[in-house]
């Protein structure tokens, strides 16, 4: 497809995207949280973190892990506060929880050492992986699927037809929903520059919380991005015009891993395994006690942004994720390629970048079926 072109039309895209830096700049939140390399994450310290109770595991007095303040994290919201599973599992040895807004910046964080075990999306796991040669980081267990959606302003965008020339949010340049973005569009014959985000559709990369605020403003037509944004979204007037579940097999794909630095788990694999124990309880839990989950998850929200999600938001954004244990590896190498057909990945390294022996040792004992590591195991 022929990309639309005027200098009227560039003109007007110009503006909305100085607005849009204009509202990153000016929204308070974002001065404290991680946007991107080189920006630091929310450190909160003893704001947030739960009572240690017990004896520390393997003499280690705390274990750093990063989080979004997404529903897709709900796992981390849930099991990592006051009175969570996970810290249960940990006994004395205390949680300290850091708050990220995107992958990238996590990775740098994991990379660093500033933190020892992350839940974060397949993307950036994939490009940490490969640009640290296989060393940098283990996949240790899925956490969640699906809660990703395609949400367009009806007045501007009434079909998948109708995306030419319009500017559309991803959350940040090679995140997860950036590929899958660039990947879509690319299947569909439009032609967009990875990097630029420029071409016949225009991706502008925003941060979640500046994207309800451009949509608002009528700076950007639509955004795929994950809950709560996309319900936050259609609260504001627009509509789902394409959920990502419809373009995977099952309408499973992994959204969010939990991650882990390689030597962290050489050196403490008691405390991952009691992560993971953690995290296992707290999907069951979750998937058990759905009501009472949706509350647990917006306390933490109320928490992290200062204001909680309303019914008409929250509802639908649980809704839409799928709390699991399985990494669905086989759906990672799926997004690999799309990051390399997209431009974004040369040649991806996946061999190694899962170590399940942990998580499938939790799982046993929990009398639960193995998951599998789609070949992609560490030797």
């Amino acid at each position: 497809m022929p990309a639309t072109s005027s200098s009227s039309a560039s003109s007007a895209r110009d503006t909305a995207r100085q607005r849009i830096a204009v509202a990153a700049i000016t929204l308070p939140l974002l001065a404290v949280t991680a946007c991107g390399y080189g920006s630091k994450a929310e450190d909160e310290g003893d704001k947030t973190s739960p009572v240690a109770q017990g004896k520390a595991i393997e003499g280690l007095s705390e274990v750093r892990i990063g989080y979004f303040a997404n529903v897709t994290h709900g796992t981390a919201l849930v099991g990592l506060g006051d009175g969570g599973l996970i810290q249960k599992e940990l006994g004395g040895t205390k949680v300290k929880p850091q708050v990220f807004n995107a992958g990238p910046a996590e990775i740098e964080a994991l990379n660093s050492g500033a933190i020892d075990i992350g839940w974060i999306g397949p993307s950036p796991s994939i490009n940490g992986y490969t640009k640290s040669g296989g060393k940098s980081l283990r996949i240790i267990s899925g956490s969640a699927s699906g809660g990703v959606s395609l949400v367009v302003n009806p007045k501007k965008i009434k079909s998948l037809n109708d995306l030419e020339g319009k500017t559309i949010a991803a959350p940040q340049l090679g995140n997860t929903q950036d590929v899958a973005l660039l990947n879509y569009l690319a299947e569909k014959g439009y032609k967009v520059d990875a990097t630029s985000g420029k071409g016949d559709v225009n991706i502008a990369r925003t941060d979640n919380k500046v994207t309800p605020i451009a949509f608002k403003n009528g700076d950007i037509d639509g955004a795929w991005v994950p809950e709560p944004t996309a319900s936050k979204l259609v609260a504001d007037g627009g509509k789902v015009l394409l959920d990502e579940r419809e373009l995977w097999d099952d309408g499973k794909f992994v959204i969010t891993n939990i991650i882990v630095r390689q030597e962290f788990l050489e050196k403490h694999p008691k405390v991952v395994e009691a992560v993971l124990r953690g995290s296992v309880n707290t999907n069951a839990w979750i998937n058990e006690n759905p009501d009472e989950a949706k509350k647990a998850i917006n306390s933490v929200l109320d928490k992290e942004t200062g204001k909680p999600l309303p019914a008409n938001v929250l509802d639908p954004a649980f809704k839409n994720v799928e709390f699991l244990d399985d990494p669905l590896a086989s759906t990672l190498r799926d997004e690999a390629r799309h990051a390399v057909k997209a431009g974004l990945l040369k040649d991806p390294l996946l061999d190694g970048i899962y170590d399940l022996g942990p998580l499938n040792k939790v799982l046993s004992a929990a009398g639960k079926p193995s998951v599998d590591d789609a070949g992609l195991g560490a030797k």
